[in-house]
């Protein structure tokens, strides 16, 4: 389980460091820095898949993802005393994303190319530091794979000299997605499949015209997919090979006396809701968006291929307030088998989910542009040290 997460540099996410647990629930008022941190964390997944350029791109390139704000903001601007000023920066533009559990840690720096390159992409966001480490706190001395610019080395503990893996890492690739050597360094690869799996459901398209309320071709779908598209064939691979108790309670705690039936013509898929006292299953294209959108989600946190982490973004989106006991309910069981981070508006499903013993709070405020942990101090931050560059 990721037992921290960090984020320094990243739009109003100046310097973040947040505590996880098994749920986390995110909240916190508009324009806190919620969403941002949903894109954070999106960022850091992507660095598995050599994407996280290209997902910066568009952002809208780094210049628009970093911090906009001064260095350092000082006590008696907080006050009231000043205005806010800026000054010449004394450390080059850097953004920075890291996690880290009781095993592995992992962290990702970004910055501009060298000055003196004679390119036309000299805003490209380019990759100056990579590091995993043993614990849960980075350390020079517990470093297992280091990264610098182009070179990436294994220190020399196991070896009593470093092992240089590449000096030739380009610096748009991460080296988790570009180097596999399960040998010399099994951690890399193990990071990298844990953070492949992450899953995040940015919400789900319910309205008239979504390919969701129209037959499908289906194929065997462990996983949901991002836009939902594949909902019947998920269905009914949980039906076959997954917890199918678990989706008829789930079906029947949030529309009771209904089960879920799948028909499949020539290969096409439809979903079909058998509700008590009618003659004939509803499809999809009948139902509300709400009830749509809340099979979609029995989809994704059934999933009888469950991630080590899964991101979910206001989940209770289109949804009847009579639903969302249901699905506090549905997301605690998931719980169960994936870490979960929720991030969420409604006040209904803040209070059901914060009642689990497991559930950790982390509600954002923002201050001056930046965004912080509410009640956070010295004694209840977790330690964190980044990699220098």
């Amino acid at each position: 389980m990721i037992e921290t997460l960090a984020i320094s540099g990243y739009r109003s996410l100046r310097d973040l460091v947040l505590p996880l647990g098994r749920i986390s629930l995110v909240t916190g008022a508009n324009g806190s820095g919620k969403s941002s941190l949903y894109k954070a964390l999106r960022l850091l997944g992507d660095a598995a898949l050599n994407s996280v350029v290209a997902s910066l791109a568009r952002e809208g390139g780094l210049p628009s993802a970093l911090w906009a704000g001064p260095e350092t903001i000082a006590r008696s601007v907080r006050q009231g005393d000043h205005d806010v000023e800026g000054t010449a920066s004394g450390r080059p533009a850097s953004l920075k994303l890291g996690i880290a559990s009781d095993v592995y840690g992992y962290s990702i720096e970004l910055g501009y190319p060298p000055p003196a390159w004679a390119t036309a992409f000299s805003l490209d966001p380019a990759i100056k530091r990579e590091c995993i480490w043993h614990g849960g706190l980075y350390r020079k001395a517990s470093t297992l794979v280091d990264r610098h610019n182009n070179f990436v080395h294994l220190p020399g503990k196991r070896t009593r000299e470093d092992v240089t893996l590449t000096q030739n890492l380009s610096a748009a690739d991460s080296m988790l997605a570009s180097i596999a050597d399960p040998q010399r360094a099994p951690e890399m690869l193990a990071v990298r499949e844990s953070i492949r799996r992450w899953r995040f459901y940015d919400g789900f398209r319910a309205d008239i015209a979504s390919p969701v309320r129209t037959p499908q071709i289906g194929t065997f779908t462990p996983v949901l997919s991002n836009d939902g598209t594949d909902l019947p064939a998920a269905l009914q691979t949980i039906l076959e090979i997954g917890d199918k108790e678990a989706l008829a309670r789930t079906v029947n705690d949030a529309f009771p006396g209904s089960r879920i039936q799948i028909e499949v013509q020539a290969g096409r898929f439809e979903v079909k809701l058998r509700q008590h006292g009618l003659l004939r299953g509803l499809s999809a294209a009948e139902l509300s968006d709400g009830t749509l959108r809340f099979l979609l989600w029995t989809a994704a946190l059934l999933t009888p291929r469950p991630p080590e982490l899964m991101v979910l973004n206001e989940p209770e989106t289109s949804l009847h307030p009579d639903l969302i006991p249901a699905l506090g309910r549905l997301i605690q069981a998931a719980s169960e088998r994936s870490q979960i981070i929720v991030v969420s508006h409604a006040q209904s499903l803040i209070e059901d989910l914060s009642g689990a013993a497991s559930c950790k709070r982390l509600h954002l405020e923002k201050s001056f542009g930046e965004t912080t942990l509410a009640g956070a101090d010295l004694f209840n931050t977790p330690l964190w040290h980044w990699p220098s560059r």
